[in-house]
């Protein structure tokens, strides 16, 4: 679905991104892991169209998708998470779900003069959806409460309910275990196996926890210094000189501690 080739992102003599390339398969759970500042983030920032690359090109269902700005990439069923939740704090979850899908009719000033029916009747397609999506993360017990006012986790999976709300293609999950709990993180983990396997999405995952990206991911590519390092199932990239150098500049015999 995803080809990236030699890509690469300067920030004046800083290259975050060094000659990247990479191919996430249609229908994955790709991993994508590296130590702190790798270029991991700055890659998806790239590809998502929030930065723009200083070369290379990415392709996406073989269209070249370079540089498009991120309502473009929307549109075509790429979206992205963050690492930092992005909610509007004072609407509820259930509103932070609502407003997602683009082209609403309730976002003309001629509709709301004119075409007030059609928005209700929008709206209320829209809420039956918001309240599916919060059943289906199990959080529909949240549906009125202020996005701003649930956990950190419970954050994480609003994020990913805003991608079921669109017809998602590929989304790309950036560190969404980050500060979040066990039980929440299985849960996270568990609907992102289900939108893999009942909805078809295809995901690739920025994650430090590598028991969470075990359970999830094949194949895990491995990045440093800004370029692909490795690529292969979790023990074959524990198994691997150069991604242990990458991460503790030792050799084979502390390969456990990957992802400690």
């Amino acid at each position: 679905m995803i080809i990236v080739e030699n890509l690469h992102k300067h920030f004046g003599g800083f290259h975050a991104v060094d000659g990247a390339s990479l191919k996430i398969e249609t229908g994955s759970i790709t991993g994508l892991v590296g130590p702190n500042g790798a270029g991991k983030t700055t890659l998806f920032n790239v590809i998502a169209g929030v930065l723009p690359p200083t070369s290379g090109r990415v392709i996406m269902d073989g269209e070249d998708i370079t540089g498009l700005p991120p309502h473009e990439l929307f549109a075509k069923g790429l979206l992205r998470t963050f690492q930092i939740a992005h909610e509007f704090s004072s609407m509820s979850c259930r509103e932070n779900l609502m407003m997602v899908p683009s082209g609403q009719s309730g976002e003309t000033l001629w509709n709301t003069w004119f075409g007030r029916k059609r928005i209700a009747e929008e709206e209320r397609a829209l809420k039956a959806k918001a309240d599916e999506v919060l059943e289906f993360l199990t959080i529909s017990h949240l549906a009125d409460h202020p996005a701003g006012a649930i956990s950190g986790g419970q954050k994480k999976l609003l994020e990913l309910g805003r991608t079921m709300m669109v017809d998602a293609k590929i989304v790309f999950l950036d560190e969404v275990g980050a500060g979040v709990n066990r039980t929440l993180l299985n849960t996270i983990g568990d609907a992102i196996i289900r939108l893999n396997k009942e909805r078809g999405y295809t995901f690739c995952v920025i994650e430090h926890d590598m028991d969470f990206i075990g359970r999830l991911c094949d194949p895990v590519i491995v990045m440093a210094e800004g370029h692909v390092l490795a690529e292969g199932t979790l023990d074959e990239i524990k198994a691997n000189e150069d991604v242990i150098e990458a991460y503790l500049g030792t050799g084979l015999k502390n390969k456990d501690k990957i992802g400690a």
